[in-house]
């Protein structure tokens, strides 16, 4: 069986070595006759899995010792709710940055539990660019502004980090999370679902600075509570136990390929390789603002939408799986994770210029 090139935008593409490292260890890890999926959370070698994990990430991002790394469940979508409830009280206003569907999300469920500012909102322009910070109508006594560093459905991404002054800033970094370094110190809050650059789905790692934890309401479920989750290492239940070893070898991987510092290089020469072919095209277009394209994410069309069945048709047949755009917009979408390879780029890019040689 030969593996194809996968841009799925998530779950998405594991780095080979990972995978083979899966495998070899599935039925007996280290020796000890048992599976990872088959043993306790609170034995001594899952523990020694955590503590190294998270011994990991935080060497790759330079975590500051005054923040919490909680290994939680349900994806990003759960902390949509576990920001707001952690952070707020029903009277509180929150500001969010509307910049594509998942802030738009986050900002919709967080109107459940306090007043919600949409300072800024980029659907009057489709979701294509990304407002100016000195256009937003920001609240002065916030309790947190929140925005999506990178929105995979549209492909428009920060390439900056917004000033929030006194203000906690929370980010939703799990489309660009170990993608390049961050400056955890400028956030209270940083939280990311794994499936994207650091594991299976179902895992949500949440960084916390300290003086942000103990703000929770009383009535917050256990499991959403980042103080009780802190307290007791992520396991007040039972955790995503195999997503976590899955990730800790992913961390172990970047690490090997040289830190977030090597993978910023090379997803930067991957995003600048795929762009140019897309603008130097008479058949493709990018509609995104070229000082806010995501580098995880590169959103494309077609001249003609009657060949977008036939540009899939012909890239299945290539052995290239997951570029069809998100439903909600249609055209293309070429998701560029750290798993994938500068090689695997230039042969899309191979299958694209003869697709419009044929076609354009």
């Amino acid at each position: 069986m030969s593996r194809v090139l996968n841009f799925s935008a998530g779950p998405a593409a594991l780095p080979a070595e990972v995978l083979e490292q899966v495998r070899d260890e599935l039925l007996d890890w280290h020796g000890i006759g048992a599976s990872v999926m088959e043993i306790s959370h609170r034995g001594k070698a899952f523990l020694g899995i955590a503590q190294q994990a998270e011994a990991d990430l935080r060497e790759l991002l330079a975590i500051p010792s005054n923040y919490k790394v909680l290994f939680l469940q349900g994806g990003a979508t759960a902390q949509f709710a576990g920001v707001p409830l952690n952070l707020t009280r029903r009277e509180s206003t929150a500001d969010y940055v509307n910049t594509g569907a998942w802030s738009k999300k986050a900002a919709g469920e967080a109107k459940k539990y306090c007043r919600v500012n949409v300072a800024a909102d980029a659907a009057t322009g489709k979701y294509t660019s990304i407002p100016p910070q000195r256009e937003w109508r920001l609240t002065p006594d916030a309790a947190y502004l929140h925005y999506t560093p990178n929105e995979t459905i549209s492909g428009v991404e920060f390439h900056w980090i917004p000033e929030s002054g006194s203000v906690p800033l929370v980010g939703d970094f799990s489309s660009t999370i170990l993608s390049r370094p961050i400056d955890v110190a400028r956030f209270g809050v940083i939280y990311a679902g794994a499936q994207k650059n650091m594991g299976p789905p179902g895992l949500a790692v949440v960084i916390v600075r300290d003086d942000l934890l103990g703000r929770v309401r009383s009535d917050v479920p256990a499991v959403l509570d980042w103080t009780v989750m802190a307290g007791d290492g992520s396991m007040y239940n039972t955790p995503a136990s195999f997503s976590w070893y899955v990730a800790g070898l992913v961390f172990q991987w970047i690490k090997r390929q040289g830190g977030v510092a090597a993978m910023e290089k090379l997803n930067r020469a991957k995003a600048q390789r795929l762009y140019a072919e897309i603008d130097g095209s008479a058949l493709y277009r990018n509609p995104v603002e070229p000082s806010c394209r995501s580098w995880m994410n590169v959103t494309f069309t077609l001249a003609r939408a009657a060949l977008d069945a036939d540009f899939l048709e012909g890239a299945k047949g290539a052995g290239l799986m997951g570029l069809a755009g998100h439903r909600s917009v249609g055209g293309m979408r070429a998701s560029i994770y750290n798993a994938m390879t500068l090689a695997g780029v230039e042969v899309l890019i191979g299958y694209m210029r003869e697709f419009e040689r044929r076609h354009g």
